[in-house]
Order: structure tokens, then sequence, then C-alpha cells
């Protein structure tokens, strides 16, 4: 469909016209590494944990997010790094480091970052838990009512779940699977001194970790599961002594390598290749801080692991499990204040949002803004008799999307439904399978997605037949089709039956359907062919106007920068007078404030209450300014190699709610973090001026 086998080289070197002369934009000092800056978010992430001014379930949760973020991380990103110190590759990165040298950095500040994370654990979240008598107890604290609850407890529910292993000639060592929580023990035959063997337990994760015990005190006591078992080892192993035990859970290389080319179903090749996660390389061992040295040796030689894939904590391994502390404690006070999305007011005065939306454009900002008119449009579309068919892209959904079922029930209801699901969003593969064979029993057009691309577009088009003629009713998103994730993220909306956009989104449906080149589309700007130049043709623009003494402006908000060639864009246009203002929630590889580089940019990082997903890109044209929403961020992946949309915000009261928005994020002062040339970021002073919470002020 498209050449997108450009090279690295090309993208850096052939995208800028103005601007450039005598810069050496591409020197290794002008970036941040993309792997520290993403250690980077998850510290900022930390210290929501750390932020006695959040309530304490909610910092609970953050810690949590800190775990589960870090085991994609190391799953993903870090797995990709040690394939390539094994492939002997000396790839070099922007910021000038190889992958060796990526992978000793990142050890280096991973493992302060996961010492924190810890400490904070163990000196905070658990004292202020411990002030609600809420306590975590060792066997050394039970009070005998304890005791005996935990014997007959073990006895009843966890003895028969348990599957305790010897590795010895004759039993090789297990596969122990992604994620899970084991436990390792020394063992030493009675019979003979010297017999020593590695044992292995893993940790049902069918019961609960956490079990309630009688309280004591007052205090309402929890012990960890893998603690209970810690204390019944004898009766697992009674031919053996146990010379040591220690907690230990690992992470496998779990980034699926496809053939998409030589698949002739890609259903059935991503099915099959999911199964290969389970038997990925190791790429890191998380243990208890006094494990045994002989115990660390022979987990070692077994998982084929060394030193650097070290993690040693000094508490409860895995911390996501404080996720689901809320469940345990019944305390609202102890929550986030509930907030209830407002319906639109456009949408709510008039019932059929088909009329609504005929007459004026809507911009909906979630989870302020509900996300219910969404499934709405889609629910009456599938019994609406005038409403001839209606195309969808799917990339990550709920498990229980009220969408899907409507698309559903539109097929058996006769209309021609067209989805595509994307099989390739990373880690909802198997949740996409289930949908596609859902869909696809029920009638509807499935599409799979493109060879060698993913389609990250969000775009819902409804064709329906009115007294006028046929009309396109189009829903273009910056985030995902998923009812649950749209209660939590940031992200717009845009309801529109403009006749352009209706074209434009026929034109893109064709395309991922048939596979044919997009006709002259009138908006829509498309990715892997014509985002790239459209944004550094806009990023040009300004550099040009403020060349010639114009003001000029950029304000960019998206979750990373990563892109060589849009951060150059944008050190010329820097360097050219363009006022920059970046609100960048996650990675960002461009370095701020280098003089002579970077002096006119500024970066912010928003960490709060909500995730902030949105894409929001502002150019001030000469004072004809123009706003667009997008599917991408500023990333080589999604500029390179998926199917990404970006569209004009055209009504103008659509725009000034945009440019709000904008304007809110800029003015935080409470959860906004500055971005310094050293790649660190520091909270903003307020010096006495009034907090503001852009999450709070936009959803008042």
């Amino acid at each position: 469909m498209y050449d997108i086998h450009y090279s690295y080289e090309y993208f850096v070197n052939h995208t800028l016209t103005i601007g450039v002369e005598h810069m050496n934009y591409t020197s290794k000092e002008n970036f941040i590494n993309r792997e520290l800056s993403l250690l980077e978010f998850n510290s900022r992430v930390l210290e929501e944990a750390q932020d006695t001014s959040n309530p304490l379930i909610e910092r609970l949760k953050f810690s949590a997010i800190v775990s589960s973020n870090l085991d994609e991380f190391f799953m993903v990103r870090v797995a990709s790094l040690y394939d390539l110190v094994n492939a002997s590759s000396e790839r070099i990165d922007p910021s000038g480091l190889t992958p060796k040298g990526q992978i000793l950095a990142i050890t280096s500040r991973a493992q302060k970052l996961v010492n924190d994370q810890y400490k904070t654990f163990s000196y905070s979240l658990k004292q202020c838990l411990k002030r609600q008598k809420i306590a975590f107890v060792k066997e050394k604290e039970l009070t005998q009512e304890q005791s005996d609850f935990i014997k007959t407890y073990y006895m009843n529910n966890i003895y028969p779940v348990l599957t305790p292993m010897v590795v010895d000639k004759g039993r090789p060592f297990p596969l122990i699977l992604n994620k899970t929580l084991n436990l390792a023990l020394l063992l030493q035959n009675k019979g003979s001194q010297n017999d020593i063997h590695l044992g292995t337990i893993q940790v049902p994760s069918v019961l609960r970790r956490l079990i309630a015990l009688p309280p004591a005190d007052g205090i309402q006591c929890y012990i960890f599961l893998e603690d209970v078992i810690k204390m019944h080892l004898h009766s697992l192993f009674s031919s053996h002594h146990i010379l040591a035990s220690s907690c230990y859970r690992i992470t496998r290389n779990a980034d699926l390598t496809l053939d998409e080319e030589g698949a002739e179903d890609l259903l059935e090749t991503i099915e099959q290749s999911l199964k290969q996660r389970k038997w990925g390389a190791v790429v890191r061992l998380e243990i208890e801080k006094r494990v045994n040295l002989k115990l660390l040796s022979l987990l070692e030689e077994e998982l084929e692991i060394t030193k650097d894939h070290h993690y040693k904590v000094s508490g409860p391994l895995d911390l996501t499990f404080l996720m689901k502390m809320g469940n345990y404690i019944d305390m609202p006070h102890l929550t986030y204040t509930p907030t209830a999305p407002k319906l639109c007011k456009e949408i709510s005065c008039e019932p059929n949002i088909f009329t609504t939306v005929s007459k004026q454009d809507i911009i909906l900002h979630h989870p302020f803004e509900s996300f219910s008119p969404v499934v709405d449009m889609v629910q009456k579309a599938a019994k609406d008799p005038l409403v001839l068919g209606i195309k969808q892209t799917l990339y990550r959904v709920s498990g229980n999307s009220p969408l899907v079922g409507a698309l559903i029930k539109a097929a058996e209801n006769g209309k021609q439904v067209t989805v595509l699901v994307e099989l390739k969003a990373r880690f909802d593969e198997e949740n996409n399978i289930i949908w596609a064979k859902r869909l696809e029993k029920a009638g509807c057009h499935v599409i799979y997605g493109l060879v060698g691309l993913k389609t990250h577009c969000k775009i819902l088009l409804i064709v329906r037949k009115e007294a006028d003629g046929i009309k396109r009713y189009v829903h273009l998103g910056t985030g995902n089709y998923n009812d649950v994730t749209a209660r939590l993220y940031t992200d717009l909306g845009l309801f529109t039956s403009d006749p352009e956009f209706g074209a434009d989104a026929s034109s893109l449906f064709n395309m991922l359907s048939g596979l044919t080149k997009p006709s002259e589309l009138t908006h829509f700007s498309i990715a892997p062919s014509g985002l790239r130049p459209k944004f550094i043709e806009l990023i040009e623009r300004e550099s040009k106007n403020a060349l010639e003494g114009k003001p000029a402006k950029i304000i960019a908000k998206m979750n990373s920068l990563v892109d060589t060639g849009i951060i150059k864009a944008l050190y010329a246009a820097s360097n050219c007078g363009v006022k920059i203002d970046l609100i960048i929630r996650g990675i960002c590889c461009l370095r701020p404030g280098m003089e002579g580089i970077s002096e006119n940019i500024t970066v912010r990082s928003i960490v709060g209450r909500y995730l902030e997903h949105s894409r929001i890109y502002y150019f001030y044209n000469d004072g004809e300014d123009e706003v667009y929403l997008s599917s991408a961020d500023w990333m080589t992946r999604n500029l390179n190699r998926r199917v990404e949309l970006m569209f004009p915000v055209k009504d103008r009261a659509c725009k000034e709610k945009v440019k709000h928005i904008l304007d809110v994020n800029l003015q935080d002062n409470v959860k906004a973090r500055i971005l310094n040339s050293d790649g660190s970021y520091t909270r903003i002073a307020r010096h006495r001026k009034e907090a503001i919470n852009s999450q709070e002020l936009l959803y008042r």
C-alpha cells in the first residue's frame, strides 16, 4: 500500500527546510534517552503515592501502577534491548547509548526507583494504614487466635492447591510462568548432608493474596498468602531439611515478533504467538533482599540470568496487589470523592443524537463529560431503520463492551457492519481475538488490520438514508472506544455530519478494507503517508512566520515525544523564535531550555487522578489559529508504522473549547512538573498564587 521502509536517517535529515543552517540538532547531547525518560515518568507516578494530599487508597493505587508499568517496561522495552545485546548490536540511540549502555543506565535508575517505592510502602503507606487500624502482620506478631485460624485456613484452603517441586537429576526445573509469585527453597536430603537441591512452589494465583485474620486490639490484620505457605514448608518437604527460602518473581520477554508477510491467517498466527510469551527469556528477577546466596546462585543458573537481572526488595514482591486494597477497606473517605461525568448539554436537550449532530459539531471531553453519547449513537444506529451501514475501528475495548454488543445487534438487524479489529494491540491480542470471532459470527465484516502496520486511528462512520438523501455521521477520537477507560483517561471526541469529513471517513475505510490509496482528502491527515509531512509543514509555517517578525506559537499536548525528526523541527522552530509549549505526560526525548537550541521551548507533565491521554496540536498561524486532534503521539512508531489520523477542529465553539483545555493545562501548578534540560522534573513553585489543579478545574 505504502512504501514505509524509510531509514531512520531519512527522517532525521530530510524533514526540514527552515532554520537549520549551521546547526547540529542531531548531536547526542540534545536528546534524552527514551527508556530513562519513561522511568522518570514512573518516578512522577510514585510521587503521587508519596503525596499525602492524595487519599490513602489512591496513594496505594499509584504505587501499584508503578509496579504494573515496570512489568510492561521490562517485558517489552528492556527485553528488546537484551535481544539487541544478544545479537551483538552496537546500534547507538539518539542520546548516544548502545543497547548495553542503555541496560546499565536503566538498571541503575530502576534500582533507585524500586528502592524509593519500597521505602514509600514501608515507612509511609503501611504507617498510614496502621493509623486507620489496618495492619499487615508476620508470623511472630500473631495472636493465639490468629495462629489457630491460620492452621485451619491453611489445611482447608491452601494446602490442597499447592504443588511442591524438587529439582534433581530426574526432575528438571519447571517452567516458571511470567509474573507469577513463587517460593524458592534450598533443600538438603535428611539422609545426606552433601545432597543439596533446589525446590520451588508457585504461590497460587487462584487464591486471595491477602488473608483477613481475626482482629487484634481493634486492628484489622492481614497476612500474605506466601507468608502462610512459608510457615508450613516443613509439611510440604518432610524428607528434606529446609536450609533457606525466599519469594521470587520473574519477568519474561513478552514482545511478540510476527511474520505477517508469511502469515496466511493473521488471527491464527497471533493466537499461536501468544503461547510463546510464557516461554520468553527471563529479563528480570525480583527477589527478597536477604536471600541466601547459594539459593540465588542456583536460581540464576536455572533461569539463565546474571546479576544485572536482579532486583532485591525489602518487602512483599509485586505491589500490584495494592490496586485491590480498596476491596478490603470500606472507608470512602480514603478514596477520591466520586465524580459523575456530565452529559453534554447540546446532546441532553435533544432525544435523537442524529438530529443534534446534524445541526452542529460537538466536542466531548472525557472523563469530565460522559462517554455514553458515543455508545448511544451506535446503539441507536443498530435499531434505526434509516441507518444503512456502520463502520468502526476498534483498538482496545472493555471486557464487556456495549459498543461491540451494539455492532453485533446492528449486523443481526441487517445493517452493513464493517469493523476493523486491531489484533496486534499489545497485551489485548487475546481479548481482541475473542471480539473478532463474535463479530464475524454475527455477520459483521471484520478486518484484522494491515500487514506491517497497526491501525491505531479512532473513527466511527454511520451512513443514514434521510429525506434529503444519504447522510454520513462521523465520530473521531483521540482515545480508544473503551467505555471503562473513558472514565479514567482524558480524551477528546468530535461528532460531526460535515459532508467533507464524511467523504474523508469513507476514503479512509475504503483504504483499510480495500488496501487502496485514499483519494484526495479534504481534512484528514493519515499516517504513515501524510501525517509526518503535515506536522513538518505546520511547524515550518510557524518558523517562517517567526523569521518574518510575526508572532508564532505552537502548543502540543500528547503522551510521548520521541521522534527525532519532529524534535529536530521543533529545535529549528525554537531557533527561529517560535514560542513552543509542550504538555507531555510520559516520555520526552527533547531537552528544553538549551542555549541556542531550545530556549523557546517549555515542557510540562501532568500526572494526577486521571491519565492524560488526549493529543491536541495548536498552531497560531499568524492569528488564524488552527487546532487539530489526533490519535498519534510524536513517536516514530505512530508516524511510520501505524495507521493514524489527525483532523482539524473547524467549528469555532469547538475550537474555543479545545483551546480552553490547553490554557487550563498550562496554568496547572499542582499536578504539573516542569522538565529541566538535564532530564529531571521539578514541581512548579506557586509563590502564594492560587492553586490550580487542571483536572479538578476542568471538571468544575
